[in-house]
């Protein structure tokens, strides 16, 4: 399966996140599920109203720690589109924690360059 990709900042696919895949389609029991498991992961403070963005880069909603993303913040004050552009990406501190969760966040990252 061709899942099409819309690759943040940080190299994650916006069009794989459970909470724009929940915006775009207007799923609540996808927002719910997706409370639910980001609750266990992530924060107990995360409710089912919060699951709304629709991608890091793209206009409108952002889920609350998207607006709040180091990484979306530093891309956004150098006038990048990603991290791809930098050239402190591969040693970077801060997209190093996202990366040690998801690594295939770097190979989107690389394969936009």
């Amino acid at each position: 399966m061709n899942m099409e990709k819309q690759i943040a900042c940080c190299g994650l696919n916006c069009a794989a996140c459970d909470a724009q895949i929940a915006t775009v389609s207007n799923n609540d029991e996808l927002r719910n599920q997706t409370a639910e498991k980001w609750r266990a992961h992530f924060s107990p403070d995360i409710t089912p109203e919060m699951i709304n963005c629709t991608g890091c880069m793209e206009s409108g909603a952002k889920f609350s720690h998207c607006n709040n993303c180091e990484i979306r913040n530093c891309v956004l004050s150098k006038e990048y589109q990603t991290c791809a552009v930098c050239d402190q990406m591969e040693s970077c501190e801060i997209l190093s924690r996202i990366l040690q969760y998801v690594p295939e966040a770097l190979e989107n990252l690389r394969s936009l360059n």
